[in-house]
């Protein structure tokens, strides 16, 4: 039986699904986690307790398990970073550390990105430290501010002019002095990155990295206009409506980017615009996508994103898988205001919708929501297939219009 370490945040949307597909595929699964190491097995699951605030220290601890895994999967951007840490201890094939750190820095990755070619906007890197106001005034507008290292649009803030500029960057300020992520201790933490805004329509792109070489399993399309000042992404439609030459050119750009990264291996996430002066990377993750998104791809062999990535990691050819003929999609459910999630309604109407084929609600009753930018999650997902893209996305706008969701304010503390 051939074992698999699998990488994850306990709370990750994505972890009970990987670990399923292995177990259906006959694996054995060494989970490894971010639980807590003082409680035994609070999670029920005999993960292995590992810091992410301690990479190198995780990579040692998951270099010792004996006998020794045949793979390394990874879901998230800090489980990767300690996934190719340990894969080299290991000697198991896997992308380089350093070109992991490359992906998750916006930094970093824009200088390789500049350095290699590529359509880059103006940019710059300002300590937090930094006077906004100050600042504000050498800065040509619109621009777009951004923490270095966090994803999913969180702390994503459009300015339109110095009064803008110095809002947005105190309140990127205020996320990234969050117990959660000041805990890990990152250097690029320290650092607000500013960028020209770049006009356009975006994408999102899926595809697996072999030898270097990038084989796309789907664009997909946001039809919801991404123009600020917050960037939550929405709804995902695949294939593509967009003209042959177009798809080519994001094609094109995700594989200067992983060449541009340095990525050998092992699947590939890229957020890219388009516009008349052709396609820019916005970022490029050496992860799959995202939440459950994952399940708006099926391949032709009825089989799953997450089973092709576990047989990928293994060794196993996967050159010939193709995505499904139908179209499909996801919302990503939007939380529409602050406060404590109550209850869900409508879920059943709304799972009725034609072509819809599942409505996940993952808010729990009395947690905490967040809206964009200080948030990083969802209500839930609504998934759909049908015969073509725009036929996805009615079902996906008359679903979400099916539920509704009641939320508490907070009571302020006196």
């Amino acid at each position: 039986m051939k074992r698999v370490l699998l990488l994850a945040a306990t709370t990750g949307y994505q972890t009970q699904v990987f670990a399923e597909m292995a177990q259906v595929m006959g694996l054995e699964v060494i989970m490894a986690t971010d639980r807590c190491h003082v409680l035994p097995d609070p999670w029920g699951d005999q993960a292995i307790p590992i810091r992410f605030e301690d990479p190198e220290g995780a990579a040692a601890t998951l270099a010792a398990i004996h006998p020794r895994p045949d793979a390394i999967v990874a879901v998230g951007d800090r489980p990767v970073y300690l996934a190719a840490l340990a894969a080299r201890q290991l000697n198991l094939p896997y992308n380089s550390p350093e070109s992991v750190a490359a992906c998750k820095n916006k930094f970093a990755a824009r200088e390789k990105f500049r350095a290699n070619g590529m359509l880059v906007p103006a940019y710059l890197r300002l300590p937090v430290s930094t006077n906004p106001h100050n600042a504000a005034t050498n800065i040509k507008y619109p621009c777009v501010l951004k923490p270095l290292g966090l994803s999913a649009s969180r702390g994503v803030i459009r300015a339109n002019n110095p009064t803008e500029f110095a809002a947005a960057f105190e309140r990127i300020h205020a996320i990234l002095e969050a117990p959660e992520i000041r805990r890990l201790n990152e250097e690029h933490d320290q650092f607000i990155q500013v960028e020209s805004y770049i006009e356009g329509r975006e994408f999102a792109l899926e595809g697996i990295v072999t030898e270097g070489r990038l084989k796309v399993f789907a664009i997909f399309d946001k039809p919801d206009p991404l123009e600020g000042p917050f960037f939550e992404e929405t709804i995902y439609v695949t294939p593509s409506r967009e003209p042959q030459q177009v798809q080519q050119a994001l094609a094109n750009t995700a594989q200067q980017a992983v060449t541009a990264l340095g990525l050998a291996t092992g699947p590939l996430h890229a957020e890219i615009r388009y516009n008349r002066h052709g396609a820019w990377i916005l970022e490029a993750a050496a992860r799959p996508i995202g939440g459950l998104c994952a399940k708006a791809l099926r391949f032709r062999n009825n089989s799953s994103l997450e089973e092709l990535i576990l047989r990928h990691g293994l060794g196993e050819d996967t050159s010939t898988w193709e995505r499904e003929e139908q179209a499909s999609g996801v919302m990503m459910i939007p939380i529409p205001k602050n406060g404590i999630f109550q209850r869900a309604s409508g879920v059943h109407e709304a799972a009725q919708t034609p072509n819809i084929t599942e409505v996940i609600i993952t808010a729990k009753e009395g947690q905490k929501l967040e809206k964009l930018p200080e948030g990083a999650t969802y209500l839930g997902f609504i998934f759909a297939r049908a015969a073509t893209p725009d036929q996805v996305e009615k079902a996906l706008r008359h679903a979400h219009a099916a539920l509704s969701f009641e939320i508490a304010a907070v009571l302020a503390v006196v």
